[in-house]
């Protein structure tokens, strides 16, 4: 029994120091590969509703009070850190939408990538898209993809 407790010691030693000694090299290249997440910005869901009034009375429930918007077709709702805009007769569906260079407040970050960066980043990775940021402007802009469920995902920077 000592011999068998030994020698699982000895295993585990030897599988440690093997990873141990692997992780540094393992770690550089995934460094190399993949720099760190992609800065979006703030998160909201926009969410196209028949009825501005019954939608924000429902999202009270939840917590969310309004925090923005004209009250008539439009209002924004914060929880927390969480934002969720209604838009009634705005758009069709509903739509993921990350705002670089702002938080969750909508005040402007000191540092953020900008929209069109990250526009040139995820056509690199193939990712196709509905409308695109003029890269030759600067401040303001937007682009939009569609998720393979054809979800709307808006970077709309307004900074």
């Amino acid at each position: 029994m000592g011999n068998i407790r030994s020698a699982s010691v000895h295993t585990r030693r030897t599988i440690l120091s093997l990873l141990a000694s692997a992780l540094p090299a393992w770690g550089q290249s995934q460094t190399a590969a993949q720099p760190g997440p992609m800065q979006l910005g703030a998160f909201s869901i926009s969410l196209a509703v028949k009825d501005l009034v019954a939608s924000r009375t429902f999202y009270e429930k939840f917590g969310f009070k309004g925090v923005g918007g004209d009250g008539k077709n439009m209002l924004i709702m914060k929880n927390g850190d969480h934002v969720i805009g209604l838009f009634q007769g705005m758009f069709d569906q509903n739509i993921i939408t990350f705002n670089p260079g702002w938080n969750s407040n909508g005040e402007k970050l000191a540092a953020f990538t900008d929209v069109r960066d990250l526009q040139r980043q995820l056509k690199a990775k193939g990712v196709k898209l509905a409308k695109e940021a003029d890269e030759s402007t600067t401040g303001p802009a937007a682009f939009v993809a569609m998720d393979p469920d054809g979800n709307q995902i808006l970077v709309d920077q307004h900074v």
